[in-house]
């Protein structure tokens, strides 16, 4: 951190001093910036100012703030902006973290939202911890191993490291990972247990998928195994494990053979999610084992530990005791 200096011009004369530093450190925190000024590590003409100071033509302010506040906006550095990352954390090491994602919170940034990601509040956590600094690094970014829809809550692995991502995506595509989804759905599957294997065909316009029982261009094997825990009335509480992993998979599978996922908009039953208040679909990643057949280097500690999520909102509200 080195002392940087902002000499107020014309046009700027008469701003309070905070919204002319705000304006001139869009990355810089709101609630950060409020810290510095009372902190003393924001000053005007070499003394301690307040916030509301009306700035004048001529007046210096000097800044003593970590020298990545002072870029420019880009999508790689947002993470800055967010002063109180929001994570739940289920397991953390130095090599990698365990979070629960929240329904509605996306994992990357899209077209709708680009601060507000789980990979920014990673990376902010990350930051704020002093354990990672992009000025630290020639290419390692903190990175996030698996992916959730928006909509969809569950497990996601976040690797600290450039071995960690290797070795994690390798187990993922090896299927030495195991992950088990919660879902409610309208109906009862029958068999109360099975598997289910169709092809998947994507739609790119329509952002669905379309299920087939026989082979189509373009189209994909998606094997589903599911268990049936409860029913109640119309709904069921199933436990599902994938052998596949494709877009759409859980919610397209159950949809075709009559049993949709509640609250799902693009497959459900809209009458049951009105009639029920839900507007996201019940699919929750619940539980993921490290279920390592092969050597898994620097993570081999971790072999054969599972972990969970302690609440999964709609088993709660739907089927709790």
């Amino acid at each position: 951190m080195s002392v940087r200096e902002l000499t107020v011009g014309k046009n700027d004369a008469g701003q309070r001093l905070d919204r002319f530093v705000a304006k001139s450190l869009p990355l810089l925190p709101a609630a950060l910036l409020q810290k510095y000024i009372r902190l003393k590590r924001i000053k005007c003409n070499g003394a301690r100012a307040a916030r509301d100071r009306r700035l004048q033509e001529g007046d210096v302010l000097q800044l003593y703030i970590n020298d990545e506040f002072f870029d420019q906006p880009r999508e790689d550095n947002l993470f800055l902006t967010l002063f109180r990352p929001n994570l739940t954390i289920v397991y953390e090491d130095e090599n990698l973290l365990l979070l629960d994602k929240r329904a509605g919170l996306v994992v990357h940034a899209d077209e709708t939202e680009k601060v507000n990601t789980l990979i920014n509040h990673v990376q902010a956590y990350l930051y704020q911890k002093r354990e990672w600094n992009p000025k630290w690094e020639n290419a390692f970014t903190p990175a996030l191993c698996n992916r959730i829809d928006r909509n969809t809550g569950g497990l996601v692995i976040a690797a600290k490291n450039a071995e960690t991502l290797r070795i994690i995506n390798e187990k993922i595509r090896d299927r030495e990972i195991e992950k088990r989804y919660l879902c409610i759905t309208v109906g009862r599957p029958k068999p109360p247990a099975g598997r289910i294997e169709c092809i998947l065909l994507k739609d790119e316009t329509k952002k669905t998928v379309q299920v087939y029982h026989k082979p189509v261009p373009g189209g994909r094997t998606a094997v589903t195994h599911y268990e049936t825990l409860e029913s109640r009335g119309e709904l069921s509480l199933v436990e599902v494990t994938l052998e596949t992993g494709r877009t759409h998979q859980i919610r397209a599978s159950f949809a075709d053979i009559g049993c949709p996922l509640l609250g799902d908009g693009k497959y459900g039953r809209g009458d049951v999610n009105r009639r029920c208040g839900e507007t996201r679909q019940a699919l929750y990643a619940y539980r993921l084992t490290f279920d390592f057949s092969t050597d898994a280097g620097l993570l081999n500690y971790l072999k054969g530990r599972s972990f969970a999520v302690e609440d999964v909102p709609f088993r709660d509200k739907y089927f709790g005791k």
